[in-house]
């Protein structure tokens, strides 16, 4: 296990600069609708897409699914928070994406004595200049994981919710912006409560999906064994695209067209959480967003340029269970299994 970072090297902080744009384009295919303006220089966000999928899953193999969802959590500009018994993958997971990405990489070892400092930067005295002078945090990345985040206390806990929503940390009455593009991994164990904080409602409103990554199948745990995956495949990964082209492609991503009955379906999708029986408070405007932004990436994802049904229905569990409180609490777990019941029962637009 990786040491807890404290305070790292002060980084450079403001986002990376813009190239010029260009006009919108079409992308082929069926209903076809311009996506997005892409710079000079930029890909197609479905040509990202794919060569990101094809870096990670060279590493994370036997959980083709979670690896999807996470390319969709980054895609939509949101973040990612990863459930699983130790030793599954949760930390290559999140190696892969930012080895693929060819951005910065941050960890943060969560532990019950790591205080907000550890995490966002402090302020330190530099006695040749007589000043206070930023240091920042490990948060100051691109990709940035944060292991076992339940064993953090709810103070530490509580200095993501600026970074995350915000993309930036004030410390001492200054912001500082973060990079851009910035991703956050959380990974938490659901077995055990010895020594761990459950997360807030507030605190998982803030991740866009809510992923399980189990154990791999036979076939995929062999192919580890013979080191054709796993943490031996990760220092194979070369970048397949840079933060500049990210961020761009991010953006390109949340114009995909949507059409109307599709958008219609989202409402009746999240309405039906605020009126089932076994959920006591459903999902709020900001997750109706969340689940057309999770959407318009899996598109992405699939290599199409628009939003079907079937993209809502694959990314809706994720994207809305951890965001509902039901009769005996909040549990991601039996929340995506309650929105699985919506989304089957809701009519569904015929195209």
């Amino acid at each position: 296990m990786e040491p807890t970072h404290r305070c790292a090297a002060a980084p450079s902080l403001g986002p990376a600069p813009r190239g010029p744009r260009t006009p919108a384009i079409t992308l082929s295919g069926s209903m076809q609708q311009p996506i997005a303006p892409i710079p000079a220089g930029s890909r197609d966000p479905r040509v990202v897409a794919g060569a990101l999928s094809d870096a990670v899953e060279g590493a994370v193999r036997g959980a083709p699914d979670t690896v999807r969802l996470a390319l969709v959590a980054l895609l939509s500009g949101g973040h990612l928070l990863v459930e699983g018994v130790p030793g599954t993958g949760k930390t290559l997971l999140a190696k892969s994406l930012a080895a693929a990405i060819g951005g910065r990489f941050g960890r943060v070892q969560c532990t019950p004595d790591l205080l907000p400092a550890d995490v966002t930067g402090t302020s330190v005295y530099a006695p040749p200049t007589g000043e206070w002078e930023f240091r920042a945090g490990p948060v100051f990345a691109n990709v940035v994981l944060v292991d076992e985040v339940n064993r953090a206390s709810p103070r530490t806990q509580a200095a993501l919710l600026e970074p995350m929503e915000e993309h930036q940390v004030t410390v001492d009455g200054e912001t500082h912006p973060l990079p851009e593009p910035f991703f956050l991994v959380a990974t938490q164990n659901p077995y055990g409560s010895a020594g761990t904080f459950p997360l807030p409602e507030s605190q998982l409103d803030r991740f866009a999906l809510v992923a399980v990554l189990g154990l791999p199948g036979r076939a995929a745990e062999r192919e580890i064994l013979e080191g054709e995956g796993g943490v031996d495949a990760l220092a194979a990964i070369s970048p397949v695209t840079s933060p500049l082209e990210l961020a761009d492609t991010i953006l390109a991503v949340r114009q995909v067209h949507c059409a109307r009955s599709v958008l219609d379906y989202v409402l009746d999708v999240v309405d039906a959480t605020r009126t089932h029986p076994n959920v006591v408070l459903g999902a709020s405007p900001r997750a109706s967003l969340g689940l057309l932004h999770a959407a318009r990436a899996h598109a992405t994802v699939m290599r199409r340029d628009f939003v079907s049904p079937d993209d809502v229905k694959a990314v809706a569990p994720a994207a809305l269970g951890h965001r509902l409180t039901l009769s005996n609490g909040v549990d991601p777990v039996a929340g995506a299994r309650t929105v699985g019941e919506i989304t089957g029962s809701v009519a569904t637009p015929v195209p």
